[in-house]
């Protein structure tokens, strides 16, 4: 499915290469900017040293003077906003919608036409100081509402769209974790093992005077539940036996 991330009257510079990287870190290449503060936003050095490398999505990017340009072959508009409004499309999380979308479960919304199949998706992003205004919100499907903590829930800009491609991404099936090695589980050690470390154990508590051969009680079947517990590898049984080997080299204490 096209997908749009479209920035309204952007003034900040940096927030614009910000938006480029967090799109291709998505996969995403489709910006476009309605009315931005600067003209030459796409090629300012702020915009370029916060891109991040993201160059080939500012060179894609377009700039144009009419959120309908900007708007041209999408079919599901998604707003941004942070506070719900009485009035407008129905608000929802990112997670929630998308999902919603993509497994075609929504139903014709007051911005819908048809519930033919959508031709794209378009991202809405107002300026950083008043975000979206009424009537740019008014014309979407939906207004996306990242949940935040109620007593600061200002994002960033470049934040919030890294959040929301993040969130389409999943939604379309994301990205698999390459040169992931299968978790491996370590070897286990024998019961002859842990049996003879346990002997070892025994021999260097008599010798520090901790087990008192005459009374054990039932320290060394405690002992062994715990290393059962613990499922030792072999390599863990080494460094035990080393333990047990350096105290009995030590002088035991007085008795």
């Amino acid at each position: 499915m096209k997908t749009r991330f479209v920035l309204i009257q952007t003034s900040h510079a940096g927030n614009v290469g910000a938006a480029a990287r967090a799109m291709k870190t998505m996969g995403f290449d489709d910006l476009v900017l309605v009315a931005p503060r600067w003209a030459n936003v796409l090629r300012r050095e702020e915009t370029i040293q916060r891109a991040s490398g993201a160059l080939d999505v500012l060179a894609n990017a377009r700039i144009v003077e009419t959120l309908d340009e900007a708007l041209d072959g999408m079919s599901h508009l998604c707003a941004t906003a942070m506070t719900q409004r009485d009035f407008g499309p129905p608000t929802r999380t990112p997670r929630q919608h998308l999902e919603m979308l993509v497994q075609g479960q929504l139903q014709a919304e007051p911005a819908a036409a048809s519930a033919a199949p959508e031709t794209g998706v378009a991202f809405l992003f107002g300026c950083e100081r008043f975000g979206m205004a009424n009537e740019d919100v008014y014309r979407c499907n939906v207004a996306l509402s990242i949940p935040s903590n109620p007593q600061f829930g200002s994002l960033n800009l470049g934040a919030a769209i890294q959040l929301i491609a993040y969130e389409w991404r999943q939604a379309l099936g994301g990205f698999p974790l390459e040169n992931a090695a299968p978790a491996q589980l370590p070897d286990r050690a024998d019961a002859g093992q842990v049996a003879g470390m346990l002997t070892h154990w025994e021999q260097a508590l008599t010798h520090l005077g901790f087990l008192d051969p005459a009374a054990p009680k039932k320290l060394m079947p405690r002992l062994n539940q715990l290393f059962n517990r613990a499922q030792l590898s072999p390599e863990e049984i080494h460094i035990l036996r080393g333990v047990a080997k350096a105290m009995l080299q030590s002088t035991p204490p007085n008795r």
